[in-house]
């Protein structure tokens, strides 16, 4: 039986950890959608066309190591504005979303546009500055030299371009639950998550 989450918010708030947890609680198969524009993202930065790169891209494309850096994040950000890049992307997100056994997708559309009717929605957000602590904690370990105010000024950056793009922009969907992960640990995000989801499923 198909059983969609769909989780959107804005960068560095939880999501994606708080969709891989949901994942693996619930047997449920995981989509990182921001993984696709990222890797469409990345392949622009080589000189392709983005439409050409999103219609193209393969699955190897999503296990570049590279594909978390502030380069292609901000690539990643400019292609998910294109509205051919996010049609040729649609299709395959739908039907991920709507596979047996369950699905769990995150990212910035997934309530709003690709999983409209999903039987979970989720809207995960934090602070501008605990998501930039998170984001700089993240790629300083990966061994990325930035400061805090560079990191803060790219998530701004990210969020100013993501809410107003005219093709899907980032918002929550009428009826998605808010969880504010701002103040709370992963474990706790985590079991709020899964209450939620308890609940939807009766």
């Amino acid at each position: 039986m198909a059983f969609t989450i769909a989780i959107d918010g804005p960068a560095a708030a939880g999501k994606g950890t708080i969709g891989r947890a949901l994942a693996a609680h619930f047997g449920f198969s995981h989509l990182d959608t921001g993984l696709l524009y990222r890797a469409t993202g990345r392949r622009m930065l080589t000189g392709l066309d983005p439409v050409e790169a999103a219609q193209s891209l393969r699955a190897e494309d999503l296990a570049a190591d590279d594909l978390r850096t502030p380069d292609v994040s901000q690539a990643a950000s400019r292609v998910a504005a294109i509205p051919e890049v996010r049609q040729a992307l649609l299709d395959f997100q739908r039907a991920f979303a709507r596979r047996a056994g369950g699905a769990v997708l995150d990212g910035r559309d997934i309530g709003t546009v690709i999983c409209p009717d999903a039987e979970v929605k989720l809207f995960v957000t934090a602070s501008d500055v605990e998501r930039a602590r998170r984001r700089h904690k993240e790629l300083s370990d990966g061994g990325h030299a930035v400061t805090v105010d560079e990191v803060m000024e790219d998530l701004r950056q990210r969020d100013a371009r993501d809410s107003a793009r005219a093709a899907a922009p980032l918002k929550p969907a009428e009826d998605a639950q808010l969880l504010d992960t701002s103040t709370m640990t992963i474990q706790d995000a985590v079991a709020e998550a899964i209450a939620i989801v308890d609940a939807a499923q009766g």
